[in-house]
């Protein structure tokens, strides 16, 4: 993770000065208990399976990574020179924590993972990202997805 006082000018201003959304609602839903969520990732770190297009700059869209795509056919497609990239390279569970949520659905803790998670390369106008977020809800619904791990790099 870059610090603000290590970024290079203007990369640091846009940073600080980045506008925060503000939100009219706040909704509130009771959850179930976690040993009955069905939980899917949703990551930042610009993730995609090996053959998938790779992020472009500015990309706003998300990748699609389903629940049993082996360790190795995950790549970083992440283009931000400020990212630390050395995490991913040691263990994916830092970017996508699928075997911790395997772990978790073995133990009962969680009820079940979900079949398809999903990633989308951070450092991008979350506005800009919202009609693909959307896009993705519907099929995070379709999938009984009632839980997301949001997992920012």
């Amino acid at each position: 993770m870059a610090r603000l006082e290590d970024m290079h000018e203007p990369a640091r201003s846009r940073m600080a000065n980045l506008p925060c959304p503000e939100f009219s609602d706040r909704p509130w839903v009771t959850p179930k208990p976690m040993s009955k969520r069905r939980v899917a990732v949703v990551s930042t770190a610009g993730l995609q399976r090996r053959g998938d297009h790779p992020f472009d700059m500015g990309g706003q869209d998300y990748r699609v990574i389903p629940g049993d795509t082996p360790s190795v056919d995950i790549m970083m497609s992440h283009i931000s020179t400020n990212f630390d990239r050395s995490g991913f390279q040691q263990d994916i569970n830092i970017a996508l924590p699928i075997d911790r949520l395997r772990e978790l659905a073995a133990a009962g803790t969680i009820g079940s993972v979900a079949d398809y998670h999903y990633s989308f390369m951070g450092a991008t106008d979350p506005e800009l990202m919202q009609p693909h977020a959307e896009r993705m809800i519907g099929l995070m619904k379709d999938d009984g997805v009632d839980t997301v791990l949001l997992v920012p790099i």
